[in-house]
């Protein structure tokens, strides 16, 4: 995962990513877009606070900041150890013959082109930028997650998806917007073969992981913290205030998978449960049985110390 910040005018240069796709979410401010994708693909669009942009691997994009204020942006990637390409880079390393017989020139028109194999990443316009006609329209390289409908609400928060049942674009990768009221919890659950990983956006809030050796971690997540889950690892989120806690969680997945304790440990008959928790089977009676998992629930008790 990246924090990409780009002030007024700066442009993160023309680029590729070898080997991942790349899906980015904008945490504040207004960038533009620029993609040339195979068979001569081409889109131009804006991106502003609270949407989700997805970038094939090998795309050619930039990410320039056309607002006032600073954008700030988290770039996830489909693969842990992404590969970049820059176009200062790969520009630089071809001769003078080479790029004059690439357009038809003579070899010393690019005699006095400073270059080199090495990536600038990122450079500041002396100009304000052009916005083009038409980068509102819909382009399936963008999603509008912040204004989308929650796929839940209740009085415990609300969630809501950027996945490919709605984004068919998003093939190997998925986001998820969580917020948790100061009465929310994420209920304990486990993701099969998916990885989870989460970026505080606002709030603060503590989470619980459980390895398979036993060992449990219990740490306070607040905004600008990362968290890793790997799959299948139980886990829960909770908000430690009464202000809204949000978390952008993002998947190895295009449809991620996900079992809670509400739906599945109740799918079990008090005897079985008995026998393993060794209590008295009418124990479980005081537990609703649910047809499916509630995925935030409301907290009824004080906070653990």
């Amino acid at each position: 995962l990246y924090k990409l910040l780009l002030h007024p005018n700066g442009v993160r240069e023309p680029h590729w990513h070898a080997n991942a796709d790349e899906l980015g979410y904008c945490l504040k401010g207004q960038a533009l877009i620029n993609l040339y994708h195979t068979g001569d693909t081409r889109e131009c669009f804006l991106v502003e606070e609270g949407e989700v942009f997805l970038i094939p691997s090998g795309a050619l994009h930039h990410i320039e900041n056309v607002g006032n204020t600073d954008a700030e942006f988290v770039l996830t990637f489909s693969h842990e150890e992404t590969e970049d390409f820059g176009i200062s880079g790969t520009l630089g390393m071809f001769s003078d013959a080479v790029l004059g017989n690439t357009w038809g020139v003579k070899a010393t028109v690019f005699a006095s082109l400073s270059r080199s194999s090495a990536n600038i990443f990122a450079a500041l316009r002396k100009e304000p930028a052009d916005i083009p006609a038409g980068v509102r329209y819909k382009t399936p390289y963008r999603y509008s997650l912040g204004s989308s409908q929650p796929i839940l609400r209740n009085e415990g928060g609300s969630a809501r998806m950027a996945r490919q049942n709605v984004w068919p674009i998003a093939e190997r990768q998925a986001v998820y917007l969580l917020e948790l009221t100061g009465q929310g919890m994420r209920e304990p659950h486990w993701h099969p073969e998916t990885a989870e990983l989460g970026y505080v956006a606002k709030g603060c809030g503590r989470m619980s992981i459980l390895n398979p050796l036993g060992k449990v971690e219990t740490y306070v997540m607040q905004e600008g913290d990362l968290y890793f889950i790997p799959p299948a690892y139980p886990h829960h989120i909770e908000n430690l205030q009464q202000d809204p806690l949000q978390v952008l969680v993002f998947f190895n997945r295009g449809m991620p998978s996900d079992v809670g304790f509400t739906g599945s440990i109740r799918s079990y008959s008090n005897e079985v449960l008995s026998t393993v928790m060794g209590c008295d089977p009418l124990f479980f009676d005081s537990l609703e049985k649910y047809p499916s998992d509630l995925f935030i629930v409301h907290k009824l008790n004080p906070v653990d110390p």
